[in-house]
């Protein structure tokens, strides 16, 4: 139950989390040296100097009471100041003013009040109005004894000194760990903008370790990782190429034969006609699923990212689908910055979508929207749609083939959306068919 209000009190980066580590210990130590210096030190030295300067205003009430003679007061009044320095003087038939002062900021004004207990007389102390000097009013029998004492006797040293320090040596070190911390940080902030890209298709090379030897690490991990799937993409896009181009050689040449076959006038000519036709357009066939096999493995992975403006492309499929025999309610796009696409794998997602909803439905609507982090296109048919139950396996490649085609396309556009961190999703259209989302992050802006 704790854990979950701590994760909103945390901070959620790492460099966050690793200054907090070090800036709670040094909190920590400073405040129990400021508390072992302020409880202890400090509070016995004052009580010291307190005590001393309490003693000397004792002994010199004590003569005063002793000898009462106006010269002898007079002398006594004179040695306390030369030998103790504090200057006295007396104020006949005057009562003390017990205004109260406000406190200081540490233990003097405390340690002396409870020093000068000791006289067991009525005093007061006042701290403010001199900053050189305490005044300390006595009241006697036949008046008030004022006392100015040096406060440099009393005042263990500026407090605020060593609270500066103390603090001043704690953001120091602090800062020093943030410097430390950011650079062991960058390194993984770059090792993970670079796996994201690489996800993305984007090839940006290799990364240069650097950091902690566990980062290096990862990096030089992560750099072996993607030289090996390069490479196993390489061997593989050209070992398809190469059967796809074995496998159009006959094919082409099956085409070729079953165009010289004559049509007209040939014996039983007419009967194979319809034959004929079948076979071509097996052939036909049979290359879109070359083609579109080619693709799935390709991955449209060779095309690398650029500015591209989305409401233009839009236009441009919408124009295609149109001259294909699409029939558009709508095509509709809000204004937005241009998005770092592939756009030739983008217009294939595009397309894929606007040849279903165009087979299977009367009426398209398309429409792109701006969020706050995100662009939604949202393409929308009126045709028969797909069971809530079934959208999900559609996407799994040869599933969908029973609807027309290959089996290939939803799994390729899901995976091309996903290789630009988006996703697409299918769900029940308002216009009675099916609804394909896509969903394409902000990721930066041309």
């Amino acid at each position: 139950m704790l854990e979950r209000p701590m994760r909103r009190v945390l901070p959620r980066s790492l460099l966050g989390r690793s200054l907090l580590i070090v800036l709670i210990p040094l909190v920590v130590t400073q405040g129990v040296s400021l508390q072992l210096f302020y409880g202890s030190h400090l509070d016995i030295v004052s009580r010291r100097l307190s005590a001393g300067v309490a003693g000397e205003v004792a002994q010199t009430l004590l003569l005063l009471d002793r000898y009462r003679r106006p010269a002898d007061q007079a002398w006594i009044m004179a040695t306390a100041s030369d030998q103790f320095l504090l200057a006295m003087r007396f104020r006949p038939d005057a009562t003390l003013d017990h205004a109260r002062r406000a406190n200081l900021f540490g233990p003097m004004d405390d340690e002396l009040a409870a020093a000068l207990q000791g006289i067991r007389r009525p005093f007061t102390m006042d701290w403010h109005t001199d900053p050189h000097v305490v005044k300390i009013h006595v009241q006697l029998e036949g008046g008030v004894l004022d006392i100015d004492a040096p406060r440099k006797r009393l005042d263990v040293g500026p407090i605020y000194l060593f609270v500066a320090w103390n603090a001043g040596s704690a953001l120091l070190l602090f800062m020093v760990a943030a410097l430390f911390m950011r650079n062991q940080v960058r390194a993984i902030r770059r090792l993970a903008r670079a796996a994201e890209a690489f996800g993305m298709g984007r090839e940006q090379g290799t990364i240069r370790p650097e950091g902690a030897q566990e980062v290096r690490k990862a990096a030089s991990a992560f750099n072996r990782m993607q030289e090996r799937i390069l490479r196993f993409v390489t061997q593989r896009t050209a070992m398809l190429a190469g059967v796809s181009h074995d496998l159009r050689t006959p094919l082409t040449r099956l085409r070729l034969s079953l165009a010289m076959v004559p049509q007209h006038g040939a014996l039983n000519a007419e009967e194979l006609a319809p034959e004929i036709s079948e076979m071509i357009a097996d052939v036909e066939e049979m290359e879109r699923m070359i083609e579109g096999y080619l693709g799935f493995a390709r991955g449209e992975g060779s095309e690398q990212a650029r500015p591209v403006d989305l409401p233009l492309l839009l236009d441009e499929v919408a124009l295609s689908a149109s001259r294909a025999g699409a029939d558009f309610v709508r095509v509709l796009s809000t204004p937005m910055p241009e998005l770092m696409l592939r756009k030739d794998a983008i217009r294939r997602v595009l397309a894929n979508l606007l040849d279903n909803a165009r087979r299977h439905g009367g009426r398209i609507s398309l429409v792109a929207m701006l969020e706050e982090r995100a662009v939604q296109i949202v393409v929308d048919d009126d045709g028969p749609g797909i069971s809530p139950d079934r959208r999900e396996s559609v996407f799994r490649p040869f599933e969908s083939g029973a609807t027309g085609g290959t089996g290939l396309g939803l799994t390729i556009a899901r995976d091309i959306v996903r290789a630009h961190g988006g996703e697409l999703s299918l769900e029940t259209s308002p216009m009675g068919g099916l609804r394909a989302r896509i969903r394409l992050p902000l990721q930066a802006a041309a």
